[in-house]
């Protein structure tokens, strides 16, 4: 008798041979079916970062693949929402995981990855908050969640977890770690209650603002258009990069930004360099594969040099940032969040 997989295999791969027979190329509109189907091998990257080489006194980011970007923040080594699972989603019985498979190989696995001073957690979905990848790292790194997503974690034995609301900050080391609110949803399962349902103990999703030697960068987590970003632009700091999530949009735009719209909140937010991210990894939505960067360099046309990566694998570094006085730690408009053992 035919297993689940290779039932539902079966029928992603019938669904893929057809729609060739017709003539439509490889990066056309998926279907959803395919978001749990798909069994193709994952593609190795055409870039691959090299940590070792990056330099302290600037921003080096690397697009390790979906939200996951690995970042030098002059000298500090920042990871954000951490995917290495060959497949993301519901765990059954530790037998098999019913959710989309990755379409590209993590550009670094997770015995390539520099000692990490810090993880940034957006929200609880799981192609961000990924349990298997989690568990891997030593329980003394430093993890910061969105408001009450500590549980899903709460057995890994972590030392030091801040748990941020929207609008507090803390500090770790020299680093300054500001909360700020998204428009996504937070629950892990469907029965959880959660913030965009109007529960204010249910789960949260952040952005979050990052701070040191007077410089920032703003990673966007997973969002929908929202013009919240524009409070950013009147603090006392220069934002140097702004890492947004581009894909997912079809049918899911009231959670989830098209190109277009991450490109007006990195401009809301007042920066100047973005780093498309949550696209290209996963089959999640309907829209072509590309899509997402081909809409994104329409979009930026005239300022071409303004998206920073466009593969899987990339490495940008911010030329001119030397490293200056720290930012100023004033508790307003965010208020200081104490760290959760």
């Amino acid at each position: 008798m035919p297993t689940r997989r290779t039932f539902l295999t079966t029928i992603g791969l019938s669904l893929v041979t057809l729609s060739r027979l017709f003539g439509q190329e490889t990066f056309r509109r998926r279907t959803r079916w395919e978001m749990i189907a798909n069994d193709e091998e994952p593609e190795t990257p055409h870039f691959k970062p090299d940590p070792s080489l990056w330099d302290d006194t600037t921003i080096t980011a690397a697009w390790i693949g979906h939200a996951t970007v690995l970042i030098n923040f002059f000298g500090t080594r920042i990871l954000t929402d951490p995917v290495f699972s060959p497949r993301v989603g519901l765990n059954v019985a530790d037998l098999f995981t019913i959710g989309p498979k990755r379409l590209v190989h993590p550009a670094l696995t997770f015995d390539e990855l520099p000692p990490i001073d810090i993880v940034l957690v957006s929200h609880a979905h799981m192609d961000h908050l990924d349990t298997p990848s989690l568990r891997r790292f030593p329980r003394t790194t430093p993890l910061v969640m969105a408001k009450n997503t500590v549980d899903v974690i709460e057995d890994f034995g972590f030392q030091e977890i801040y748990e941020l609301d929207w609008g507090e900050w803390t500090q770790i080391g020299d680093v300054r770690i500001e909360a700020f609110e998204v428009k996504h949803f937070g629950w892990r399962y469907p029965w959880e209650k959660d913030r965009s349902r109007g529960y204010h103990e249910g789960r949260s999703f952040n952005a979050y603002l990052v701070m040191k030697n007077g410089h920032s960068f703003v990673f966007g987590g997973d969002t929908a258009y929202h013009e919240m970003f524009k409070s950013l632009s009147a603090r006392a700091t220069t934002i140097d990069l702004a890492i947004m999530p581009i894909g997912a949009y079809d049918p899911w735009i009231h959670n989830h930004a098209n190109p277009e719209q991450a490109l007006a909140m990195t401009d809301h937010m007042g920066a100047y360099y973005m780093l498309p991210i949550h696209w290209r990894t996963f089959i999640q939505s309907e829209e072509a594969t590309l899509e997402p960067m081909q809409r994104l360099k329409v979009a930026a046309a005239s300022q071409p040099d303004r998206i920073v990566l466009d593969s899987v694998g990339q490495t940008w570094a911010l030329s001119f940032a030397t490293a200056g006085a720290e930012f100023p730690l004033d508790p307003e408009p965010g208020t200081s969040a104490p760290h959760r053992q």
